[in-house]
């Protein structure tokens, strides 16, 4: 492993470890927490990058908090309009005290490690990003960070529905990363929003197609 890249690579170590230990406290102290550290995995992640010698991952890491503060709003909808997520309060702040604030934050991590591994190759991204989001989906309900609720099939209690939308996510940030990057802000921005709300879109085709159509014909 080059040099500079060792502390990217021990960032996202020390995140899991005190990660670990965080989400063992109790409320709100565990809210408050979860902020703090996303709060400092988002600065870290910029200086680690900015230190390893890749201008790539440095315009990376810029573009996913770009996606990441936008994906509150699939949440948002989810949890509001549809039905069928929910953010116990575990203390900080909140959005319509409906979503955690820290969410605004939650999807750079697992990101940031889909695209970085993927080396940006959009199918190998949707896959690896998949791939985490099933493992984060399995433990957010123990965790108290999110869980599934309403009238949804689901497989060792991750809604079903979610699971193809969260692979199309990797691929569209990849995709609207590497189509925008070294562009200007607004396009960047605008780009982000773009993933966000394709993604959001995925979900409710993807909730109709599994949970909402009963597929029967008529004559």
């Amino acid at each position: 492993m080059p040099r500079r890249l060792r502390p990217l690579v021990g960032l996202h170590v020390v995140l899991l470890a005190v990660g670990g230990v965080v989400l063992l406290l109790e409320p709100p102290t565990k809210g408050w927490a979860v902020l703090a550290l996303l709060v400092s995995y988002a600065a870290g992640l910029m200086w680690t990058a900015r230190h390893s010698g890749r201008r790539d991952l440095v315009e990376l890491a810029g573009f996913l908090l770009l996606v990441s503060v936008f994906q509150v709003l699939p949440d948002w909808v989810l949890a509001e309009v549809i039905g069928t997520l929910r953010f116990p309060d575990t203390g900080g702040p909140r959005v319509d005290d409906t979503i955690s604030l820290s969410m605004a934050l939650m999807w750079v991590p697992p990101l940031f490690m889909a695209l970085a591994l993927a080396g940006l190759r959009p199918a190998r991204s949707g896959l690896f990003a998949g791939v985490i989001f099933l493992g984060a989906e399995i433990l957010a309900p123990v965790l108290e960070l999110w869980e599934p609720v309403g009238d949804t099939t689901r497989v060792l209690g991750v809604a079903v529905y979610v699971l193809p939308p969260e692979v199309a996510l990797g691929w569209a940030a990849v995709v609207a990363f590497t189509a925008t990057r070294r562009r200007s802000w607004g396009l960047q921005v605008a780009a982000a929003l773009a993933v966000s709300t394709f993604y959001l879109g995925a979900l409710v085709l993807s909730y109709f197609v599994v949970d909402v159509a009963a597929w029967r014909g008529t004559g």
